[in-house]
């Protein structure tokens, strides 16, 4: 098994805001960017009651990030990321060597 830092944050704060939960329910968002470790791969988490599961850790910088990735933070394109991110964080500069960890996740279908 790979080895993973120890968590900086509880899974439960992964996705907090609405919209991105919203995003999460539906489909439009499988990944989140923190400068933390909040989960490790096979970890579940629910969202408004909906199982959601961990399905990888990675490192990345926020300067190798493509619209692609963006899309699947739930956001349109790069550069609508980046300008929420910096909106949020008053007097943050973007930094393109600032490393994250990336938690990819996905939706857990519901057992009948």
């Amino acid at each position: 098994m790979k080895q993973y830092p120890d968590k900086t944050c509880d899974i439960e704060n992964l996705v907090r805001h609405p919209k991105l939960v919203a995003a999460a329910i539906a489909g439009n968002k499988t990944q989140q960017r923190r400068d933390g470790v909040y989960a490790y791969p096979g970890e579940s988490f629910e969202l408004a009651g909906i199982a959601f599961e961990v399905t990888t850790l990675t490192r990345s910088t926020l300067g190798e990030m493509t619209d692609a990735d963006a899309q699947a933070e739930g956001y349109p394109n790069l550069a609508m990321y980046k300008a929420l991110i910096l909106s949020m964080h008053k007097g943050m500069d973007w930094n393109a060597n600032a490393k994250v960890w990336v938690h990819s996740f996905r939706r857990v279908a519901a057992s009948a």
